[in-house]
């Protein structure tokens, strides 16, 4: 199973929201995408559905990871310019479901930000990568927010006791997914994706040639997806959702 060709991305998207699983999630495939979104003058908003205690590469206790790396998200997010983040409650990393209850969440969130674009983990596994798009929780994540996009957040009659309108999101961006065919040139924000990956230090720090990494793999998906040689990009499927 895999996604339909991307659709053109409309071009006045002013606010977009951002959910993901963990900390990190939003910078690892789609830091330099959102810099350039704010930098074109669209405000964008993280979710992030858990705070990620199950992560992390050394002895750190465990009682103290969640602090750390909500600490580590907002400093990221400020790197790309992201000042609205946001954490929900009770979730925990490594047993995310794709629950009524978290479904009520992110279209509370929806509802509150008015998103015309929300970029999210995709639903669908990628089986050339097995390990990162392929966490449950990400999988999770992507398949409730795809549920709350359509039809919970713009139906009247679903969640009437949140007490907000409905709202009518008009574009998914899926991060992580099989085949990606939407390429974005983040050439020119990739320093700050650098900067906000850098500033997850409880899950980069053991990376030594974490700037090699990166520009080795954001080098092939540009040249995958026909850009010229020497830029990086990001990837994504864009669908629309009216």
């Amino acid at each position: 199973m895999t996604f339909p060709p991307s659709v053109t991305p409309i071009s006045d998207a002013q606010r977009v929201l951002c959910v993901f699983a963990h900390p990190d999630d939003v910078d690892f495939g789609s830091a330099g995408t959102v810099a350039s979104w704010v930098a074109a003058g669209i405000e964008v908003s993280y979710v992030l559905v858990t705070r990620g205690d199950a992560g992390g590469f050394d002895q750190t206790p465990r009682d103290q990871m969640p602090v750390l790396r909500e600490a580590e998200q907002r400093a990221a997010a400020a790197a790309v310019g992201v000042t609205r983040v946001e954490f929900l409650e009770g979730y925990f990393d490594g047993s995310v479901t794709p629950s009524l209850e978290l479904r009520k969440e992110i279209v509370a969130a929806i509802r509150r930000y008015r998103p015309d674009r929300i970029l999210t983990s995709s639903p669908l596994r990628r089986w050339d990568r097995f390990a990162g798009p392929n966490h449950p929780d990400h999988l999770a994540v992507g398949e409730a927010t795809t549920c709350a996009i359509y039809p919970d957040a713009r139906n009247e009659f679903a969640h009437m006791d949140l007490g907000l309108d409905p709202w009518v999101v008009r574009e998914v961006w899926y991060s992580g997914g099989p085949n990606p065919d939407h390429a974005v040139d983040i050439t020119d924000s990739y320093d700050r994706k650098l900067a906000a990956l850098r500033a997850h230090a409880t899950q980069t720090t053991h990376m030594a040639e974490l700037d090699k990494f990166m520009r080795e793999r954001l080098g092939e998906t540009a040249r995958n997806l026909g850009l010229p040689d020497g830029r990086l990009a990001e990837a994504f499927t864009v669908l629309r959702t009216e």
